[in-house]
């Protein structure tokens, strides 16, 4: 039986079905069974020893490799002949560490788009759908491929699940959850990144025994543990991060670094936007051995890989950098797929492996003709070309957000205390690292402490989206949101525990944007005057939509040009990491993980207010 008639469940590795798949692949390569397809090419990359090997035959049966050498001399019989002589064959390109959600779209349309662009399998660090609906995490991301979508996703379960001791939401996992998705599914290859770096080191954080539960079990199962080593730069601490069996780090952004985390083993993957200078910074250092490195996207939008494109921008960027280009495409196949001990399914063209290949047609610029994945071809010339399911997303992916009530204006207020024309208030600013948050004196009105423009001091909110308590955390943020009198913007996406935020001019305009956010269970919500003037839906767990990218990016450029008619504030001293005009990044400003220190989280126990030191402990009012 050919691997394209087998049933739905073959797509999802199984120990089981991996037996019967390669019995019949030996029989295949051994001649003593058809192959179904042979693709010849003018030239084939080996990944394992960076050569090119001219003029060769690749024999796929079923959705697999069964044999690679030069052309015309494979012994056994083929149904079907494609013939690529003026094309090169690499590997399907794969992510090792990219959040889907982070695209905002659900499997089946990221595969439509980012396949074209050679990305055949990809690693989801999935700890923003874990915090959302946590128990079926693993169910969701195997739909797509279980419907028969060509690109591999292995997830990885979150360990900010939640991101904080601090925080609660619709997810939670610790040893025992961990346990269960290692051993029952060859498709999940570790533990994501391990963010709360305090509660690594420290026994006294209230998350430590949680988080090195999932660490144990994942060493148990002998799983890879990921790890997010940000503002982890002086050796002790570099050797602590090794030290406890983090694997790898994304966060590297000095080529000192990055050579200090070589040099203690730490596998580095490497982002776009440290590309460029830490590409060059290793041939500067005459580096010739790339293999404990990768390129990764990370965090990218549809609108941006519609745009730039999706892990073949990534190498492009490392060879316009210097890098030669079989190793930038090493970077984006074996390495990854060794480091995730992936080896026996992806990152190569040899037998075994899935018949994922790009087809280049000019390999210095990285031109992609045609990519195949299980045998098929995909994509040609950038689109995709392959079947898309009708995948009926469930009720418990599309009611994720539970407010539970309607909230007004005066949820948002801050009270004063009685007889008092002013407070000191607590203020933050996005992406505020400091040890310690800010204080300013705001002005009483009515017995509720006030926002104050002229010091670009406004007011957010992070609402609780799963208790349908309608818990509020509010308090005063400086350099964001709108100046604009009556207007307000919020979204459900809220890195790491996604409660919905919301930054606004007025308590009334916060509201409606919250209100407008439930009622479309998700997405973002731009208002004025009492108007509704943008919305963008991601119905499916309040993060993503179940529509083509070319849709969703027409709705958030629409967006935009709403958005571009608002004064927003903007922080001169934060200027790299807080760009002027529309804050879209604020929905990375309510991570609570090192190297954060004071948060606003949704009210809870242990912070009753939502302001919170997470590597402390500490609460405080946020005016007094």
């Amino acid at each position: 039986m050919s691997e394209h008639t087998a049933r739905p469940e073959d797509l999802v590795i199984t120990a089981a079905g991996e037996v019967r798949i390669r019995q019949e692949l030996t029989l295949v390569a051994l001649g003593r069974k058809p192959a179904d397809l042979v693709l010849r090419v003018g030239r084939l990359l080996d990944v394992h020893t960076r050569r090119w090997l001219t003029d060769q035959d690749i024999v796929i049966h079923g959705r697999r490799i069964a044999w690679v050498g030069p052309a015309g001399t494979f012994s056994g019989t083929v149904r079907t002949r494609v013939e690529r002589p003026a094309l090169a064959a690499v590997p399907g390109f794969g992510e090792v560490h990219k959040h889907i959600e982070s695209s905002h779209l659900t499997p089946e349309h990221e595969a439509a788009m980012v396949l074209p662009r050679g990305n055949t399998w990809t690693c989801e660090a999935s700890h923003e759908l874990s915090n959302v609906d946590g128990g079926r995490n693993l169910s969701f991301w195997l739909t797509a491929r279980r419907h028969g979508v060509p690109m591999k996703i292995f997830p990885l379960p979150g360990s900010a699940v939640p991101p904080t001791a601090y925080e609660s939401g619709g997810g939670y996992f610790g040893y025992d959850e961990q346990r269960g998705f290692l051993r029952d599914n060859l498709m999940v290859p570790g533990l994501d990144e391990v963010m709360d770096w305090p509660s690594v080191w420290n026994p006294e954080s209230p998350s430590y025994e949680r988080l090195w539960g999932m660490i144990e079990a994942t060493f148990e199962q002998r799983g890879v543990i990921e790890g997010h080593g940000a503002g982890l730069h002086d050796s002790a601490a570099i050797n602590a991060f090794a030290a406890a069996g983090l694997a790898s780090d994304h966060e590297v952004l000095t080529v000192p670094e990055l050579f200090a985390k070589l040099a203690a083993g730490v596998f580095v993957e490497i982002r776009p936007r440290s590309i460029p200078d830490l590409v060059r910074g290793m041939l500067d250092a005459g580096l010739t051995d790339f293999s404990q490195v990768a390129l990764t996207t990370d965090d990218r939008s549809a609108s941006d890989t519609l745009k730039f494109g999706a892990c073949d921008y990534n190498a492009r960027l490392a060879i316009e950098a210097g890098m030669p280009v079989e190793t930038a495409i090493q970077c984006l196949t074996i390495n990854p797929a060794r480091h995730m001990r992936l080896t026996p399914w992806v990152g190569s063209i040899a037998p075994g492996r899935f018949a994922d290949i790009v087809l280049l047609s000019n390999v210095e610029s990285l031109h992609i003709d045609e990519v195949w994945a299980d045998g098929r071809c995909v994509g040609r010339n950038g689109t995709y070309v392959g079947e898309m399911p009708a995948i009926a997303w469930p009720d418990w992916t599309r009611r994720t957000v539970n407010v539970g009530r309607d909230l007004a204006a005066a949820d948002f207020a801050i009270a004063a205390e009685p007889g008092r024309d002013s407070m000191t208030a607590a203020i933050l600013r996005p992406f505020h690292w400091a040890d310690d948050f800010l204080t300013e004196s705001l002005p009483v009105r009515d017995g509720a402490v006030q926002r104050d423009a002229a010091r670009r001091i406004t007011k957010f909110a992070i609402v609780d989206r799963y208790s349908g308590k309608g818990q509020i955390g509010r308090m005063f943020w400086r350099g964001c949101g709108p100046r604009t009198p009556d207007t307000a913007v919020g979204c459900s996406v809220a890195h790491d525990q996604h409660n919905i935020w919301v930054v606004g001019s007025s308590d009334e305009a916060m509201a409606r944007v919250v209100n407008q956010i439930a009622r479309q269970q998700g997405g973002w919500a731009l208002v004025r005057d009492d108007a509704v003037l943008a919305t963008v839906r991601y119905e499916i767990g309040g993060l993503m939509t179940a529509r083509p990218a070319e849709e969703l990016d027409a709705e958030m450029q629409a967006f935009y040009r709403h958005a571009s008619t608002i004064d927003w504030m903007h922080e001169p001293t934060y200027s790299a990491n807080w760009p002027e005009g529309f804050p879209e990044r604020l929905c990375f400003a309510t991570l609570t993980c090192a190297p954060w220190r004071w948060v606003l989280v949704a009210p809870s126990d242990r912070a009753p207010q939502g302001f919170v030191n997470v590597q402390t402990g500490q609460t405080h009012p946020v005016v007094w």
